[in-house]
């Protein structure tokens, strides 16, 4: 839908992204995992979100309308210049109707401005959908491209200030889930702080010390993925 985009911001510069892919090879000097940087702007549109908002909006606007029947009524013939004129049960439903779609319209419209309807959107939500990008960026990036599926994902979502950390079969195996926590903790902190680039090597560097630790690095060890941050 027209209206439902948000111009894109460029978080980082050259100098930044020289920073954090010189960080992901600085760890992977220590390790045979392979780290995958990627930043985005948002995970999702919430178009339909919006499209619940306002369907919300429409049923209180018809509750308001069944509650103060004669007041919205006597609006309508003031509006159309039939005043006091007896209305069709057909005529009633057709006001109804309009002025529900009215009630839509005019919220779609509210929520078009992207801060108002991420605003809007339930935590729980932002926090799902990030996950979910951070999956399937994953998948297309990460999984299974390297020999002993050591591959993890380090994503960080502006617009909803969620970081998300998602790794290979034989990381997931050894590493717990929650020993990425304080990696994630931190890098929050440092984007709340507004220092972008500094949350992106924060989080390289807390995983690549765990990486050392459960899968330290073979004398034969290859490159096998990019180390360059992807900012989509």
């Amino acid at each position: 839908m027209a209206g439902f985009g948000t111009p894109r911001t460029v978080y980082l510069g050259e100098e930044d992204h020289r920073r954090v892919t010189a960080a992901v090879s600085a760890a992977e000097q220590h390790t045979s995992g392979e780290i995958v940087t990627i930043l985005t702007e948002k995970s999702d549109d919430y178009l339909d979100v919006a499209l619940c908002w306002a369907a919300a909006a429409s049923l209180v606007g018809l509750a308001a309308l069944a509650i103060n029947a004669e007041f919205y009524i006597g609006l309508w013939d003031r509006l159309t210049g039939n005043w006091g004129a007896e209305h069709t049960p057909a005529e009633l439903f057709w006001m109804a109707g309009l002025f529900a779609a009215f009630q839509f319209a005019a919220a779609m419209i509210v929520l078009a401005w992207w801060p108002f309807r991420l605003i809007l959107v339930p935590g729980r939500i932002k926090t799902r959908r990030a996950h979910e990008r951070a999956v399937s960026f994953f998948k297309v990036g990460a999984e299974r491209r390297t020999h002993g599926r050591t591959g993890i994902l380090i994503y960080l979502s502006m617009r909803e200030h969620r970081a998300e950390i998602v790794a290979d079969a034989a990381i997931a195996h050894k590493v717990p889930d929650e020993v990425w926590g304080e990696a994630m903790t931190d890098m929050l902190g440092e984007l709340k702080e507004g220092r972008t680039a500094a949350a992106m090597v924060s989080g390289v560097e807390h995983v690549g010390k765990v990486l050392a630790e459960h899968f330290p690095r073979a004398h034969d060890d290859q490159n096998e993925i990019p180390d360059r941050l992807i900012e989509l």
